[in-house]
């Protein structure tokens, strides 16, 4: 059975459990809530129930509100104008009640709760008749997605509540955030044991060791600078595991990057193996919220079943400025401009011409004949929006072997680094340093959700650099003249002065009202 397959089945058999949910992680299902007295009995039960963890109202609830308002509006990559939220986002002015904060902070406790009803069912009900290979696997891909989810939680939070197990909020319903550094080790118990249990490779769409591996270098390469030493120098232990880690990935795993940049994103090669994590949306239009809802970010005009998408997300002015000429394979895939024609949009009408002046490029796969799938909607664009993927390792061990140094000219660097940026159509570079790295993996992994977690991590052990760029970037729109010039215009309101607080979220408000002692000082785990 294919996974979306998968999926869609069991969705509906935990359907009671999601419409139960209110939206604050405080709450405490039963696990008989989904799932008879016969289920986990089987090797394919325990298949089903790992299949539903890559999507579901949790996922699309994100997708909507928050994955491309905190990842990329946040770090000055794109703007959401007249969004009262993003406008907040963008202009550093935010608040405990704003949409994306909360949504994202409810969506990674929806996902671990999932993850965490999902390994205590295992653990409870799985029979001896199911191989402990099997068994230990099924627990390392919750443990993965509950890894990531916790990770993000980390990057944007700081100190947050770790839930292991919801039996605990029954006697303590009330909680306390628990230490940054506690929460970076919880994630790397996860992924450690995922590295381990999970398999050298899967279906297309599951997690594999690989995927444990690449996610693992990259909490340890976040981690490293978190408590960074006067002269902001990085851990070099955690440096080192995050280099190990990648290291294993670049030269173990066999997987190599595809030929083509702007294919990696097309539906049809969707989960090529470049792509280690990504949600396994189904195209079954199953209504608002429960599913990618990415597309509706596009301004490109063309029909999903007869609505246009109306969002028109945009890149700013400042990431208009982070692309040179020659660096326009990974510019068109990523945000189209003036007179750009994509024929993988609207094939039937001949294609899309994009007659704006930018737009977002990348998730935008097409209508539902554009990718055969006749029961897409608005509402569920059947791209498997990658989370994690090989480039993003390569470039993570290229920045571990960096780490303290100013440049380097290391030759495993350069290998991984210019694999990536040779894909681009560039020339190979003799040396990086750590502008070069975060510029390449800005473009790179641009609306991806993931420069703002590159702008944390420096912020731990260089926050001046850190807050410049967020106070130097041009955080505007642009128009393109007639001669294809691009002119920066004026700001949706006035934009805060970045600093170091800025780097963490607030705590959603209504979270703090159910639970006062998310305001006191955080407390150590282990």
């Amino acid at each position: 059975m294919k996974l979306k397959s998968k999926i869609i089945y069991l969705t509906v058999a935990i359907a009671g459990l999601l419409a139960s949910c209110s939206d604050t992680f405080l709450d405490r299902p039963p696990l008989s809530n989904i799932s008879s007295g016969n289920f986990y009995q089987t090797s394919e039960d325990l298949r089903l129930a790992t299949a539903a963890l890559y999507a579901g109202a949790q996922w699309g609830s994100l997708s909507y509100f928050s994955f491309l308002q905190i990842g990329e509006v946040m770090s000055g990559n794109m703007i959401l104008g007249y969004n009262d939220d993003a406008v907040q986002i963008n202009n550093f002015a935010v608040t405990g009640l704003n949409s994306a904060v909360i949504t994202y902070w409810r969506s990674m406790y929806a996902v671990i709760q999932h993850c965490n009803i999902t390994i205590n069912a295992i653990t409870e009900k799985a029979p001896n008749t199911i191989s402990a290979e099997e068994i230990n696997g099924a627990i390392a891909e919750a443990k993965f997605i509950r890894g990531y989810a916790y990770l993000n939680l980390a990057v944007l939070w700081g100190d947050v509540p770790i839930i292991e197990d919801l039996n605990d909020l029954i006697n303590d319903p009330l909680k306390e955030r628990n230490i940054a550094d506690d929460v970076y080790q919880f994630v790397v118990n996860d992924l450690t044991y995922a590295a381990k249990y999970l398999p050298v490779s899967d279906e297309k769409g599951r997690v594999t060791t690989w995927s444990a591996q690449g996610l693992l270098a990259k909490t340890y390469l976040t981690w490293s600078g978190l408590n960074s030493t006067s002269g902001g120098q990085r851990n070099e232990a955690l440096l080192d595991s995050a280099k190990l880690y990648a290291g294993n990935v670049c030269h173990d795993s066999g997987l190599e990057l595809m030929d083509s940049y702007e294919d990696v994103f097309k539906y049809e090669f969707t989960d090529d193996e470049e792509i280690l994590f990504s949600l396994q949306w189904s195209p079954v239009d199953q209504g608002w919220l429960n599913g990618n809802m990415l597309q509706l970010f596009s301004s490109a005009g063309f029909s999903i079943n007869g609505v246009t998408p109306w969002f028109g997300i945009r890149p700013t002015y400042d990431m208009y400025l982070q692309y040179s000429e020659a660096d326009s394979v990974r510019r068109k895939a990523t945000f189209m401009y003036k007179g750009d024609h994509y024929a993988e949009l609207n094939q039937e009408k001949g294609g899309v011409d994009y007659t704006g002046d930018a737009g977002l490029k990348k998730h935008i796969v097409g209508n539902e004949k554009d990718v055969n799938a006749p029961t897409m909607g608005v509402f569920s664009s059947a791209e498997h929006t990658p989370l994690l993927r090989l480039s993003d390792v390569y470039l993570v061990y290229a920045e571990a072997i960096l780490g303290n140094n100013g440049s380097t000219s290391d030759a495993e660097a350069l290998l991984y680094f210019n694999k990536v940026h040779k894909r681009a159509g560039l020339e190979a570079v003799t040396e990086i340093n750590d502008d070069a790295m975060l510029r390449e993996r800005r473009i790179e992994l641009a609306a991806e959700s993931q420069y703002w977690m590159d702008l944390v991590r420096l912020s731990y052990y260089n926050p001046t650099k850190a807050i410049g760029l967020l106070n130097g970037g041009e955080r505007v729109i642009f128009t393109l003249n007639d001669a294809g010039v691009a002119e920066p215009q004026d700001a949706y309101g006035i934009i805060t002065p970045a600093n170091i607080n800025t780097f963490k979220l607030p705590i959603p408000s209504d979270e703090i009202t159910a639970d006062p002692k998310l305001l006191d000082e955080p407390v150590p785990y282990f």
